[in-house]
């Protein structure tokens, strides 16, 4: 009987310490997976800048570049000048 009360405080013991250590290792897999969605949103922004440089450094001037980002991206234009947008989809 005294075998018995040993065994089953000893399954205790060691079924606290497996929840205890499982709730420790399912909070460091939680920070982990932050800091890795982190890692690859940095990473991202940096390959997109290391490809406009070399876009730049492949393409010309500064300038033309500028111009170039400015009409693509943000829809600038001369003030003289005319636009036309195909607005067929094809």
């Amino acid at each position: 009987m005294f075998k018995s009360i040993i065994v089953r405080i000893g399954l205790l013991g060691a079924m606290v310490y497996l929840i205890v250590t499982m709730s420790s290792l399912q909070m460091e897999l939680t920070r982990k997976q932050q800091e890795l969605s982190q890692i690859t949103s940095q990473n991202e922004k940096l390959t997109l800048q290391n490809q406009e440089l070399r876009n730049l450094v492949e393409n010309g001037t500064d300038s033309d570049y500028i111009e170039r980002a400015a009409r693509d991206r943000l829809g600038y234009v001369y003030a003289n000048e005319e636009v036309f947008t195909d607005i067929s989809g094809k």
